[in-house]
C-alpha cells in the first residue's frame, strides 16, 4: 500500500472509532454513482475532478452561454436598444455551435420554449 493510502487508511479508522460518520446525511442510503463507463479507467478520476469542479468543455460551455442569451431576448422587447446587439450575439454562438458540429435545435421552436419554462420554474 503507498504511503498516502496508509495515511488516509489510518485517519478514516480514526474517524470511524470516534464515530465521526455516524448519523450522516444519506446513511444508509445507495449511492447514485454516474455512469462513466464510456469513459477510460485512467482519464474518470480528472473528468471527475473537472466535473465537480463545473468545468465545461468550451463547445458546452457556448451552449449555456447561447441559453443565457436566449433567456434575456425573452425578458426584453424587441425595441429595446439592447435586443439587437443580444440577438446578434446568439447568431454568432449558434454559428459557432454549428461550425463545431454540434445541434443548435435547443434554441428554436417548442424545445427552447420549454428550456425557458425550466429555467424560469428553477
Amino acid at each position: 500500500m503507498w504511503l498516502l493510502d496508509q495515511w488516509a487508511e489510518r485517519h478514516i479508522i480514526e474517524a470511524q472509532s470516534k464515530g465521526e460518520f455516524e448519523g450522516l446525511p444519506g446513511t444508509g442510503e445507495p449511492l447514485v454513482l454516474d455512469d462513466d463507463s464510456h469513459v477510460p479507467p485512467e482519464l474518470r478520476a480528472g473528468f471527475r475532478l473537472l466535473k465537480n469542479a463545473r468545468c465545461l468543455p468550451p463547445e458546452l460551455e457556448q451552449r449555456r452561454e447561447a441559453i443565457q442569451l436566449l433567456e434575456i431576448l425573452a425578458g426584453i422587447r424587441k425595441d429595446d436598444p439592447s435586443y439587437q446587439e443580444v440577438s446578434r450575439r446568439l447568431s454568432l454562438l449558434e454559428l459557432k455551435l454549428r461550425q463545431a458540429g454540434l445541434n443548435t435545435e435547443f434554441l428554436h421552436g417548442e424545445y427552447a420554449d420549454k428550456l425557458l419554462q425550466k429555467i424560469h420554474d428553477e
